[in-house]
């Protein structure tokens, strides 16, 4: 069965992703998304299974983009961060972008 995570941790990661990392989102639907000529995306949820984006695309499309965690599933918030970091590396070794160190 897949976690379901609280409002609170919901808002917060979703906040912080689109208001700080808006570069990695478009990072990571680009990576993921197939083929898509993705130019802008948002986070718009996630589970104990992966997270979802909202890319807009080159021609005003928009397109839905859900990938799973590299590390399997996750029960605990303090996972998501860890998570949405494999996947940004993930993303920029498949996009050939260098990755900025991570703290």
């Amino acid at each position: 069965m897949t976690h379901r995570f609280d409002p609170d941790a919901l808002a917060g990661v979703l906040g912080h992703m689109n208001n700080d990392h808006g570069d990695d989102n478009v990072l990571i639907a680009r990576a993921f998304a197939l083929d898509a000529d993705v130019v802008a995306a948002t986070m718009t949820g996630f589970d104990g299974d992966g997270g979802q984006w909202r890319a807009t695309l080159a021609d005003g499309a928009e397109l839905d983009v859900d990938v799973p965690w590299p590390g399997g599933p996750i029960t605990e918030r303090r996972e998501v961060r860890r998570e949405i970091v494999a996947l940004y590396d993930a993303a920029c070794a498949a996009l050939g972008v260098e990755p900025r160190p991570h703290s």
